[in-house]
């Protein structure tokens, strides 16, 4: 006797991963535009959404919008006023600590090529 197995996930169609990709980049203009407003609470709500959508969707956030937000108690960093950043050069990383939750998240520098 045969045994089907069931698939764990459903499969989602490629205009909904990319319907949740744009709402994504929408989402973080938004944050943008609210954080420079000075309204860092909304900035922080459309991050949570955007990640919400992403968990819900399986899509990735794009690296650089990754980075625009604290991995720990995900608020929207805005360099001078919710966060700092500082180049280690013994580690070759960029800091970034954030000054809501004192959490320091490092990011691995590119040496630079100069002889190309």
């Amino acid at each position: 006797m045969q045994m089907k197995t069931k698939r764990r996930g459903t499969r989602r169609p490629g205009w909904l991963i990319e319907i949740a990709k744009e709402r994504i980049r929408i989402l973080f203009d938004e944050a943008k535009k609210a954080a420079s407003e000075g309204e860092y609470v909304f900035a922080d709500r459309y991050v949570e959404i955007a990640r919400k959508i992403s968990m819900r969707y399986n899509v990735r956030i794009p690296k650089d919008l990754k980075r625009k937000y604290c991995k720990y108690c995900y608020t929207y960093l805005v360099p001078g006023v919710n966060c700092t950043f500082r180049t280690n050069p013994r580690m070759k990383a960029l800091e970034v600590k954030c000054l809501k939750c004192g959490k320091v998240m490092r990011y691995p520098l590119k040496p630079k090529d100069t002889f190309k």
